[in-house]
């Protein structure tokens, strides 16, 4: 079993991971404390209901640390479950299961915890034809990770980085001159996938005219956006931002957006309860 994920780097990651936490000293509890030859069976369980998240990868941090260990997966990434369900068991070396514990579960507790809210929000949005975007509000270092959890919990990703489309905001159109120009600019400057944040209807002509193609309906009611998405007819996607809870997103989405995006999914997650305790006998 491994995590492979495009643009990741599994192994660097349980490297630096591991290393933050070992530090020079290295883990001096379980060396002082557990003899080395020590066996330690443990299983992991989820103590939330949730939407499971990264079971692989913190499997890697047991495998890293005992390559001969016994690991069965008991879960798939996705899959919801009841508080109580168990999610891995393994088998190996004590010092090096109970080293690798903290790791493992800081990893799968926080990509569960996106997955589980993100599913949320996909549910609240279910019926309205909208469409759950992510955004770049990601912790630094974790964005591949990250965006990997919303989309096990439903969403669709919006851009990875500042690499792979344009978004204007309100300040580059205050130093580009307006939503017209500084669309105008992108275009002239051969980017295929322009993206333009409005907050104004008046704003919409203007952006489509210069080359839009994909207008974000910024912090617009769902009044607002409804006359918003008339007056752009179908002509690009359009994506609502700014405002969105659980409790509106509905009304949000029904407003014939064809994204809503929520940057609470990755911001502002709990980790989900997920605990690593010995195996019964």
């Amino acid at each position: 079993m491994s995590f492979v994920l495009e643009g990741f780097d599994t192994d660097a990651f349980v490297e630096s991971t591991l290393a933050e936490d070992l530090g020079e000293g290295g883990d001096i509890t379980s060396a002082a404390v557990i003899p080395a030859t020590a066996r330690f069976a443990a299983v992991m369980d989820s103590r939330d209901a949730i939407i499971v998240c990264g079971v692989a990868l913190a499997a890697a941090f047991f495998r890293r640390l005992d390559p001969d260990a016994t690991i069965e997966p008991l879960v798939r990434d996705g899959e919801r479950v009841s508080p109580g369900a168990k999610l891995l068991r393994v088998t190996g070396a004590a010092r090096a299961v109970l080293t690798a514990e903290r790791s493992a579960l800081n990893t799968i507790q926080h990509l569960s915890g996106i997955a589980t809210l993100t599913g949320a929000y996909v549910a609240a949005l279910e019926g309205t034809g909208a469409t759950l975007l992510d955004t770049r509000k990601t912790l630094p270092g974790l964005r591949r990770l990250e965006k990997y959890a919303t989309r096990t919990g439903g969403a669709r990703n919006h851009r990875m980085g500042l690499w792979d489309a344009a978004m204007i905001k309100d300040n580059h159109v205050a130093v580009a001159g307006g939503v017209g120009p500084a669309a105008a600019l992108a275009r002239a400057a051969g980017i295929a996938d322009i993206i333009v944040e409005v907050d104004r209807l008046d704003q919409i002509a203007p952006a489509l005219e210069a080359g839009a193609t994909h207008l974000l309906l910024d912090n617009m009611p769902p009044a607002m956006l409804r006359e918003a998405v008339a007056l752009v007819d179908g002509r690009v996607p359009t994506e609502a931002s700014g405002g969105v809870s659980l409790e509106t997103i509905a009304a949000i989405g029904a407003s014939g957006v064809t994204y809503v995006s929520v940057g609470r999914i990755t911001q502002s997650a709990a980790a989900a309860d997920i605990g690593l305790d010995v195996a019964a006998a």
